[in-house]
């Protein structure tokens, strides 16, 4: 049926409303790039300014949160807006704070642009959550990703060129596939929205081996901004060359922003459970890859960075159980891990970059910090427990949760995939002890030579606390997230 220009206006206004939180960010850029011109001698402005533009992101979703219960199609179904994107939101929103926070006193190399980048990243993991069209989501992970190459490169140094032409390089080609892979589903379904009916019942329709070309290539991109096995390469080499602020932010938006879309993706290719192809097992068979591949490469890691790069490697095995769950439940956990996972990263890398201006740069640097800046060790301390899943920290919980859902779909469909997917889980988490340990081993059993003494009241001590009071909240009253979270429904 025709919409009438009434009707086409009328809708485009809902859709611009809807879109408030992202008409704030693309407005947000142009000031930012606007400001740089402009003030470029008063660099402390911009990141007040970039704090006042995600605020006002983060308030819309507090003030108008009874609007997204009911999902709600944007711009002719290009996106849709519902409280599984929204949450996912808030979290980007967030992370996007704490990065903030970290890098408000020690960006001073192009100020203006760097904060632009941010929240251009932010933009585009917004879109990319809520998009149901494939040109949109193609679209959106290239927001994503150009800005995150020229991210890289803000430590202005030959090494972080070189990581951050690393970077575009993987990028292109996993776009290059991704899009192929597209473009091979559009012809077969005639149709970009991978959430209609027709494109459901057009890959019903064709048995052909090409459906399953076509959906593993177009899931490459994902699994490239989720830097998962085997799109992982690239991750290690950015995390070392990158500042750290940008590595923190790396390893949390864009790695959800990947993960949300593709939760609804993986749903339409699997047509239902009507699939002749085993997603869940496909996705299953990466998923053990990933964790494997991570946390025994963080075994043999001398920077503090790399070893964070695997780690965030294996920590998208974990997000990924979430996913292969295929149920409510399961997507439902991977939210609550994805929360628990944005506040104990941040709280790892802030004590990072703390260590890392002390001139702290190895992993065997760390002996002796135990004693000489106490607070900050045991702050690193709890976070790296808290990413290994162990209590009494949030990232038990999560993991727990996680592995649970796994194994109810196990006992509901007793394809062995799930049941080794849980062993390697379990496994991989022991094996990640090893590795998470190592620095707090250094900072509390082995002793240093410097006398420098930590001053408490730092910044960085601070906000640190404050994850660190919330780690410990979702592991002592996992019920007050979780009672937020069981509200939300996931539908494609």
């Amino acid at each position: 049926m025709v919409q009438s220009l009434t009707e086409q206006l009328d809708s485009i206004r809902m859709g611009i409303t809807m879109c408030f939180s992202e008409v704030v960010l693309s407005t947000g850029i142009l000031l930012m790039l606007l400001g740089g011109l402009l003030f470029r001698k008063k660099p402390s402005t911009f990141p007040l300014l970039a704090f006042l533009i995600i605020l006002s992101s983060l308030l819309f979703f507090i003030v108008q949160a009874q609007q997204f219960d009911v999902p709600v199609k944007l711009f002719n179904g290009m996106l849709r807006s519902d409280d599984f994107s929204t949450y996912l939101k808030i979290l980007f929103d967030i992370a996007g704070v704490l990065t903030l926070a970290m890098s408000w006193r020690n960006q001073k190399n192009h100020p203006s642009e760097f904060y632009a980048l941010v929240l251009a990243v932010l933009l585009g993991a917004h879109l990319l959550v809520m998009s149901m069209n494939m040109l949109m989501v193609f679209i959106s992970l290239e927001l994503i990703s150009i800005s995150s190459y020229v991210l890289a490169g803000f430590a202005f140094t030959r090494k972080g060129a070189e990581g951050s032409l690393k970077y575009f390089l993987f990028g292109s080609v996993a776009s290059a596939v991704m899009v192929y892979g597209f473009s091979i589903l559009y012809g077969m379904t005639g149709t970009l929205d991978f959430s209609s009916s027709v494109f459901v019942e057009q890959l019903l329709a064709r048995n052909s081996p090409l459906v399953l070309m076509a959906g593993l290539l177009a899931t490459v991109g994902f699994l490239f901004k989720i830097s998962a096995v085997p799109m992982h390469p690239w991750a290690p080499d950015v995390y070392e060359a990158a500042p750290m602020p940008v590595i923190a932010f790396f390893s949390v938006v864009p790695k959800l922003a990947g993960i949300g879309v593709l939760t609804k993706f993986l749903l339409a290719l699997s047509l239902f459970g009507q699939s002749v192809y085993d997603w869940q097992m496909i996705i299953g068979v990466v998923a053990i890859l990933t964790l494997t591949v991570g946390n025994f490469s963080a075994l043999l890691q001398k920077n503090p960075k790399r070893l964070m790069a695997y780690s965030s490697i294996a920590q998208s095995g974990f997000l990924l159980v979430g996913v292969v769950a295929f149920m409510p439940q399961g997507v439902q956990f991977m939210l609550f891990y994805a929360t628990v996972y944005l506040i104990m990263n941040f709280l790892v890398f802030i004590s990072l970059q703390y260590f890392e201006s002390k001139g702290i740069k190895s992993i065997e640097e760390f002996s002796g910090t135990g004693v000489q800046f106490i607070w900050s060790s045991v702050f690193l301390l709890i976070g790296m427990v808290a990413l290994t899943g162990l209590p009494p920290t949030g990232g038990f919980t999560g993991k727990l949760f996680v592995f649970s859902s796994l194994w109810e779909a196990y006992q509901l469909s007793e394809k062995p995939v799930l049941l080794w997917l849980l062993v390697f889980g379990l496994l991989n988490t022991v094996v990640s002890l090893f590795y998470y340990l190592r620095i707090p081993y250094y900072a509390f059993i082995k002793s240093g030579d410097s006398q420098e003494r930590q001053n408490f009241l730092t910044p960085e001590n601070l906000l640190s606390l404050v994850l660190v009071i919330l780690i410990l909240a979702l592991f002592f009253l996992p019920g007050m997230l979780m009672g937020w979270i069981n509200k939300i429904t996931f539908v494609l």
